[in-house]
């Protein structure tokens, strides 16, 4: 059994309304300038907490310019605002991306490090602003995790942060945050939740310790998330798929995902599909590519899901997909079939989750499941 090594945020706060609390926090804090990354769809939600925090007496500055998985580019842009402002505190609240961005600019506020100086694993010596998180949808885990992921620019790949630093000081989870979600955003990221368990559950590496999340993950999300999508205010549905979610995220730290996440990389980077949607559309055929590979743990998601053995797993994944509403295929949305030579080289990059797959995954391996998810 590998090192297991747990990163936890300093407060974690779940629950219905928990989003009321957060003025209070941040002055419990002794916060003074408070820089707050979000989106503007998101703004009439935040409007009370933002003036009540201004009433406090503290400075706060709002950054709303994520609008799609973020770029080394975007990182910089903020980082002028940011840096400008000056802020003690930096608040993310929104999606995976604009989480990933928060932690991101907490962590480079004050540090004689550049972007380029610690993109890879354990190479960002510090943070010296405070950081809260809080999600509002249910997928990425990114609140709890110490994972953040930024396109290159220059090479137009994925580049991974992975740091015990990026870990948030204080988390909130309020699932009220995620009603006005729609229907295919609350499928593709309860999707990439449910993968993000499933990949830790079934990791080379995997920990008994972080078993208990992942399988709980999976069972939560699995029961709860075509509720969500079709009926948005389904407050019960929407706690535990939100659960759910963190419970994956906590999955990310010490185990991580793998050959899911690899091959949907190129699906964004090069195509621009979300994060979640592209995890969706590789899902099954990368379980039936390592079932042979780790046969009772795939029966134990199987178990999870609902189900009795490993295929019927797969089958109840195709099934969620479909009764979800999302695209099953690549061909659906709009990926060009000449263009998984060039997927297959990109996926096969990402060692560092490719490494964790519980059966090695060569590059005709890669081409096969994208021809397999094609049509």
């Amino acid at each position: 059994m590998s090192l297991l090594k747990i990163h936890f945020p300093g407060k974690l706060v779940f629950g219905n309304g928990s989003l009321h609390q957060l003025a209070d926090e941040v002055v419990a804090i002794s916060a003074g300038r408070v820089f707050i990354v979000t989106i503007s769809p998101l703004l009439p939600a935040l409007d009370a907490v933002i003036r009540e925090i201004e009433r406090k007496g503290l400075r706060v500055a709002v950054y709303t310019g994520i609008l799609q998985e973020p770029s080394f580019e975007d990182f910089h842009r903020i980082m002028t605002e940011a840096g400008a402002f000056d802020p003690d505190t930096v608040i993310g609240i929104g999606g995976g991306s604009v989480l990933d961005i928060a932690k991101l600019v907490a962590a480079q506020l004050g540090n004689d490090q550049s972007l380029s100086d610690y993109v890879g694993i354990g190479l960002l010596k510090g943070r010296a602003r405070k950081l809260v998180c809080m999600p509002a949808t249910s997928g990425t885990g990114s609140e709890v995790s110490p994972n953040a992921i930024l396109v290159d620019n220059a090479d137009n790949q994925k580049k991974g942060i992975i740091s015990p630093f990026l870990v948030p000081d204080i988390v909130y989870v309020d699932p009220l945050l995620t009603i006005s979600v729609p229907p295919a955003i609350t499928a593709a990221t309860g999707l990439d939740a449910l993968t993000h368990c499933l990949e830790a559950y079934t990791n080379k590496f995997a920990q008994p310790f972080i078993d208990l999340y992942a399988f709980e993950g999976m069972r939560l999300i699995a029961s709860n998330l075509v509720r969500a999508v079709r009926d948005g205010a389904d407050e019960e549905a929407r706690s535990a798929v939100a659960m759910g979610s963190l419970l994956g995220g906590f999955c990310l730290g010490p185990v991580n995902t793998a050959a899911v996440h690899a091959l949907s990389y190129p699906l964004g980077s090069s195509f621009h599909l979300p994060h979640g949607l592209s995890n969706a559309l590789l899902l099954p055929y990368v379980m039936e590519f390592n079932l042979p590979a780790a046969p009772e743990r795939y029966t134990d998601v199987a178990r999870a899901l609902g189900c009795t053995t490993a295929m019927e797993g797969v089958e109840k994944i195709r099934a969620l997909i479909r009764e979800c509403g999302l695209p099953a295929t690549l061909k659906e949305v709009g990926v060009p079939y000449d263009a998984i030579g060039a997927m297959a080289a990109d996926a096969m990059k990402i060692t560092r989750l490719l490494n964790n797959n519980p059966r090695p995954l060569t590059l005709e391996d890669a081409i096969t499941i994208y021809k397999s998810a094609y049509e």
